[in-house]
């Protein structure tokens, strides 16, 4: 079977096309991943949901095209649109009545091309920007409604747990090896464990009470004046700190700060006083140069891979799973994936530990594809796919 999926939960425009050979054990080829960033939020230090819809309304067709054509399925019809498309169109502009600009793109895609060879629509409904979800749906339910091609909703969420799944099918196939699991999902807008008794078995057991990890990367890098979105530009500043020597003679200075949360029972985190602690020592701090803002980098950075991997293995003791699962956005940090690894290795050898590519660490609709598989039972009616922004698992 082909998947076509669809990701527009945030400010990237993703379309994938999956193929899955094979029941008991599934065979998975990806035929194209692509991914359309939005660079216009950079500028703002933050991504602005209707502003971030507009970009995916004018993205989402020429992502289309070239997810399609890399995946040798875009073909030029050979007749003129019939008569009967006249109608679909109209009711395709109804679909899409709240989405003006999109429709236009779509008319002229659909009337141009033939009915790709595709099995089955995935689509992102939650979490997520409400507009920016809006604008994958409605495209969604428009191409599953004129192509006549079942569609799944999807949950983002999930989706960054079981893309570790693409490359690793002797899981699926040996179940019993591989659960119960605990996921560590990490990203701008969540930090959460969940306990997995198997797919689609799924228990919330610690999140965080304020600001997720990736936010407080966000908000320090703003804070330090480095620019959005701030995980990346943080994590290369860190590497390129000196460890021994950070400050010459009378301007040496040791920063450190707080690990709010790392001791408490439970499994929740709080990331929003580490965030308040790097702007009061940056405040205070008379010397701000490079060497000042690399090791404020560095100790952010080490922070909050402090708190996230205490936290998981404590999780994984207590609950005596087999594997660890590593996934969402900040799971493309090198130095969380490299230390999670090594405690793991350390404290917990006979854990499995698997994390996605980097390129699938981030946003893109590969990941909503293998949802769609796994759930391809429950197929709705693109009349009844909605969105729900606060969507859990």
């Amino acid at each position: 079977m082909r998947i076509l999926s669809i990701e527009t939960s945030c400010d990237d425009t993703g379309i994938s096309i999956l193929e899955i050979r094979g029941a008991k054990a599934p065979s998975f080829k990806v035929l194209s991943n692509i991914v359309s960033s939005q660079e216009i939020h950079k500028k703002y230090g933050g991504v602005f949901p209707m502003m971030a819809k507009r970009e995916h309304q004018k993205n989402l067709i020429p992502t289309m095209k070239e997810a399609l054509k890399e995946s040798k399925l875009l073909k030029i019809k050979k007749q003129k649109t019939q008569k009967v498309d006249g109608h679909l169109f109209f009711d395709v502009k109804k679909i899409l009545k709240k989405e003006d600009a999109l429709f236009l793109f779509v008319k002229e895609f659909l009337e141009k091309y033939e009915k790709p060879k595709i099995n089955l629509i995935a689509v992102t409904n939650g979490p997520g920007l409400e507009p920016c979800l809006w604008a994958g749906v409605n495209f969604a339910k428009a191409i599953s409604f004129f192509w006549n091609i079942p569609i799944v909703p999807v949950n983002h969420i999930e989706a960054h747990i079981l893309v570790n799944f693409l490359n690793h099918k002797s899981y699926i196939v040996n179940p019993k090896e591989t659960f119960p699991i605990i996921s560590l999902v990490v990203s701008g807008g969540h930090t959460q464990l969940i306990l997995m008794k198997g797919i689609g078995k799924y228990k919330i057991i610690g999140e965080t009470r304020d600001d997720a990890a990736g936010e407080c990367f966000d908000k320090a890098a703003k804070i330090l004046g480095l620019g959005y979105p701030g995980g990346p530009i943080i994590s290369k500043l860190a590497k390129n700190r000196d460890p021994i020597s950070i400050f010459k003679n009378r301007d040496r200075v040791s920063i450190k700060l707080p690990r709010p949360m790392i001791n408490t029972k439970d499994y929740d985190f709080s990331f929003s006083g580490l965030k308040t602690a790097v702007l009061y020592s940056y405040q205070k701090s008379k010397i701000k140069n490079q060497k000042y803002i690399q090791q404020m980098c560095f100790e952010v950075q080490q922070a909050i891979i402090d708190i996230l991997i205490k936290k998981t293995i404590k999780a994984a003791k207590n609950y005596k799973v087999k594997t660890i699962i590593l996934g969402g956005g900040v799971s493309a940090n090198k130095e969380l994936r490299k230390q999670l690894k090594e405690k793991i290795q350390k404290d917990i050898p006979n854990t499995k530990c698997l994390i996605p590519d980097t390129a699938l660490s981030t946003d893109n609709a590969l990941m909503i594809a293998v949802v769609g598989y796994f759930n391809r039972t429950k197929k709705i009616a693109w009349q009844k796919l909605s969105v729900n922004a606060n969507l859990r698992v």
